[in-house]
């Protein structure tokens, strides 16, 4: 349910607008706008924000002066809308520009759009890398906390991979792959599930006892996660090793595998 106050009306005719999709629901993403920690966690050490309208908004960014704030409207896990300026009145002094962010689901995610409104066009332009940067770290710290257990999906999708049973081997891949999955290797250009595990089982026709694992720790940045792999035959031999990329839907299903 919405919650709004009233305001005094400000004349803030100067905006930018910035637009980010981040593959995470709504729900998770508006998480960031309404717990201190996480919020913390975004811009950093010390700040905090009162989650309710009239509540407090402190932004405490390194090597940046103190910003303060109200919060104006918030509408989980829609919309929040707070008010924002500095402590020391430079560049812009406290109440002199609104902030309004905005969520919408979409298939692969969520589409966080934002407005600074200021009441001149130099403090709205004080912002405009400023935004820039700030909602790339913001994309990048959901994602990160989504995606923290990268070593475990890698380990996960290989093992599935590697099962030598057929009907095991199908169930897993199905659970851990999005129907519409697309796959590529130097012998595979494959779309959807239906068409993966017939094949993976292709490949355990000609490739009997093989097995692929995760060497070193795999890296996550977004939705992707880079890993390298090695690959073993029978009795575990070597047999070739490489990287991949293992792409992540907003469910945090294999949507897309490329192996190098």
């Amino acid at each position: 349910m919405t919650e709004s106050t009233p305001t005094t009306p400000t004349a803030l005719p100067y905006e930018l607008e910035r637009t980010v999709r981040i593959a995470a629901s709504p729900e998770i993403v508006f998480e960031y706008f309404t717990d201190s920690t996480r919020w913390a966690a975004w811009w950093g050490a010390g700040s905090t924000i009162d989650a309710r309208v009239g509540g407090a908004v402190l932004i405490r960014s390194p090597n940046a002066p103190e910003a303060i704030g109200t919060v104006e409207e918030i509408d989980p896990p829609r919309r929040i809308v707070f008010t924002m300026g500095y402590r020391s009145g430079k560049p812009f002094p406290p109440g002199a520009s609104r902030v309004t962010i905005s969520l919408r689901a979409t298939a692969d995610g969520a589409c966080l759009h934002l407005v600074h409104a200021a009441a001149d066009a130099g403090a709205r332009d004080e912002y405009v890398q400023g935004w820039r940067y700030q909602l790339s770290l913001f994309a990048n710290l959901v994602l990160d906390s989504i995606n923290a257990d990268a070593n475990g999906l890698a380990d996960r999708w290989f093992a599935a991979v590697s099962e030598g049973d057929a009907a095991t081997r199908a169930s897993r891949l199905s659970a851990l792959a999005a129907p519409h999955i697309e796959y590529r290797d130097r012998y595979s250009c494959i779309s959807g599930i239906d068409d993966l595990v017939p094949q993976i089982d292709a490949m355990h026709r000609f490739m009997a006892g093989f097995s692929v694992r995760r060497k070193g720790d795999a890296r996550h940045r977004q939705s992707a996660i880079l890993v390298e792999w090695m690959q073993a035959g029978p009795g575990g031999s070597p047999a070739g090793e490489g990287a991949g990329v293992i792409e992540l839907d907003s469910g945090g299903r294999v949507s897309r595998v490329t192996m190098f």
